[in-house]
C-alpha cells in the first residue's frame, strides 16, 4: 500500500528533523566561539556553558533556540515538522479507513493536525518579546496544547492499530506495537504525574530536563512508526 510506504518515510523525517534541530541549537548555544566575528554571531542570551540538559536541566529548549542565529534553524525545522505531521496524520486516517472499510475522519487525525497547528503557533511566538503576563501564559498554553493533542493522537492511533492487529498481522511488527503502547502509556503517565510540579514555581532544572526528555519521547513515537510497518511492494 502506498500509504504505508509514505508513512514509513514521513516517520523517519518527523523524528530526525526536530531532533537534529534542537541539538544543533544546543551545540551553537554552548559553542558560540565557532561563529564569533561572523554574520551569525550568537546573541548573548542564547549562550551557555557546557552541560547536558537532558540530565541536569541547565537550560530550556526555548533558551537554546529562541535567539539569533539558533532560531534560523529551530523555526524552519518546526514548520517543516508541522507540515510532515499534517501529511502523516492524513495518511494514517486514510490507511485505517482502508482496513475498516469506512470513510470517516478519526479523532487521531483531528488531534494530530491540531498538534501540528499548535507547533507552528509555538514556533512563531518563540523569541517574540512582550512583557505582558497574559502573553507569557498564552505561550505556555500553546505548548501545553501541542503536547496534549499529540499524546491524544498517538494514543488513539495505537488503540486502532491494536484493534486491527489480526488484519495487519503480515504488515506490522508486533513487538514494535507493544513498544508503542508502552511509550504512549509512559508519556501520558509522566504528563499527569508532572502537573503538580509544573504548575508550581521552582524546580526549574527538573522542568528543563523533563522538557528535553519529553520532547524526544514524543518524537520517538515516529521512529517506532518507521519500524512498525514492514516494507511493502
Amino acid at each position: 500500500m502506498i500509504e504505508i510506504t509514505q508513512i514509513r518515510k514521513l516517520s523517519l523525517w518527523i523524528f530526525l528533523i526536530p531532533l537534529v534541530a534542537i541539538n544543533l541549537c544546543l551545540f551553537i548555544s554552548q559553542n558560540p566561539e565557532f561563529l564569533e566575528n561572523t554574520f551569525f554571531k550568537v546573541d548573548q542570551i542564547g549562550r551557555s556553558g557546557f552541560s547536558i540538559p537532558y540530565l541536569d536541566g541547565s537550560l530550556s529548549i526555548s533558551r537554546a533556540s529562541r535567539t539569533y542565529p539558533q532560531y534560523l534553524i529551530f523555526k524552519p525545522a518546526m514548520f517543516a515538522t508541522a507540515i510532515l505531521l499534517f501529511i502523516y496524520w492524513k495518511n494514517n486516517n486514510r490507511l485505517i479507513n482502508n482496513f475498516y472499510f469506512s470513510n470517516v475522519n478519526f479523532k487521531f487525525k483531528t488531534f494530530g493536525i491540531l498538534s501540528a497547528i499548535f507547533l507552528v503557533i509555538h514556533s512563531v511566538l518563540l523569541g517574540v518579546k512582550f512583557d505582558i503576563q497574559i502573553y507569557k501564559l498564552f505561550r505556555r498554553v500553546v505548548l501545553l496544547l501541542f503536547i496534549i493533542f499529540e499524546i491524544l493522537a498517538q494514543g488513539i492511533l495505537v488503540y486502532h492499530l491494536y484493534k486491527l492487529k489480526l488484519k495487519l498481522n503480515n504488515l506490522i511488527n508486533r513487538n514494535v506495537l507493544v513498544l508503542k503502547i508502552i511509550l504512549v502509556s509512559v508519556l501520558a503517565l509522566v504528563a499527569i504525574l508532572s502537573v503538580p510540579i509544573l504548575v508550581n514555581k521552582g524546580n526549574t532544572h527538573f522542568k528543563h530536563a523533563l522538557e528535553w526528555n519529553y520532547f524526544v519521547g514524543v518524537i520517538f513515537f515516529y521512529l517506532l512508526s518507521k519500524f512498525f510497518w514492514k516494507r511493502t511492494t
